[in-house]
């Protein structure tokens, strides 16, 4: 796992992969509720995204979803979008992701620090408990420079 300065947004318009951070609350039109951070700034730029999202989760619940359309990995870190960041499910959901990325060779990832904004989390904190799971130089956390 590698760290850079920028904006995570200038990598996946050039055509990699990045990871969303989620939660598994729906609305009543069955949206996912992506109000803030990073999930804030994809259900912008694909308003569809909420409902798709929404979709998956109901039906195979609050875990990783490979969405191919938009280059885009969930990544679940919070139980409700009201409650801070979960390290446990951080850990569970960074080990999910790297097996994903294992079976569909998706190389590079970038990803924000999950749970370290919204989630409430210190980076100090959480990127220990990753480093195992992001062992290599493909994956990329990207901190906003």
């Amino acid at each position: 796992m590698r760290e850079i300065e920028g904006d995570i947004w200038d990598y996946h318009d050039k055509g990699n992969w990045i990871t969303v951070t989620t939660n598994p609350i729906q609305r009543i039109d069955g949206a996912l509720i992506m109000g803030r951070g990073i999930a804030q700034q994809a259900r912008d730029r694909y308003p569809e995204l909420p409902y798709v999202l929404g979709r998956l989760v109901a039906s195979g619940g609050n875990v990783p979803y490979k969405l191919d359309r938009w280059k885009i990995i969930s990544f679940p870190v919070k139980h409700h979008w009201q409650q801070p960041a979960d390290t446990s499910l951080i850990v569970q959901s960074a080990e999910m992701i790297r097996d994903l990325c294992q079976e569909f060779q998706i190389r590079p990832l970038y990803m924000v620090r999950p749970g370290c904004g919204n989630g409430g989390l210190s980076w100090v904190h959480v990127k220990p408990l990753i480093q195992a799971a992001f062992y290599d130089e493909d994956f990329v956390i990207v901190e906003r420079g």
